[in-house]
């Protein structure tokens, strides 16, 4: 599958499995080292199946076999969307994991997908830890008497006023 098929294929969904992490998997500052390093070290232009980038890892069938090591006949088993730097510096993020038509077929799912990936740096999805998912905090209220008529502040800016926990 080439660049504009992949692309056609992720915009009109024709991957078979996608699914969102609700938490988002959080891979530790150790995790992330040993992952990166790993997946470089296994990248499809030097005769692994992974291919990474700030955005997605990708997991190839078979090392690229193209001309100029370009994809060639190697198919997309699947793609882990991620985020570099989220939520700390040092920190991925893991939010979506696709698992093509292809990799569907070879037994590929979204578990075993991750848990490949993060096996690099001794997780699994299950062990992975996760986003803290909190409530958002109570918007600022506006009133003509420039205080929260339920929450009295006493010294907030004139005008707005923090809801309190």
């Amino acid at each position: 599958m080439d660049k504009i098929e992949l692309l056609i294929s992720e915009a009109f969904g024709d991957g078979a499995v996608t699914e969102v992490l609700r938490p988002s998997a959080i891979v530790p500052e150790d995790a992330t080292r040993n992952i990166l390093v790993e997946m470089a070290m296994r990248d499809v232009q030097l005769g692994g199946e992974w291919s990474a980038d700030p955005a997605t890892w990708r997991r190839y069938d078979k090392p690229w076999d193209g001309p100029n090591r370009t994809q060639g006949t190697a198919e997309l088993l699947g793609s882990i969307q991620v985020a570099y730097g989220t939520p700390t510096r040092y920190e991925i993020t893991i939010f979506r994991v696709s698992v093509t038509r292809v990799g569907d077929e070879q037994g590929v799912t979204v578990q075993s997908l991750c848990d490949e990936a993060l096996g690099f740096g001794g997780l699994t999805l299950e062990s992975c830890p996760r986003a803290d998912l909190r409530p958002p905090p109570k918007p600022f209220r506006l009133t003509d008497s420039g205080t929260d008529p339920q929450h009295e502040t006493g010294g907030a800016e004139e005008g707005l006023s923090p809801d309190a926990s």
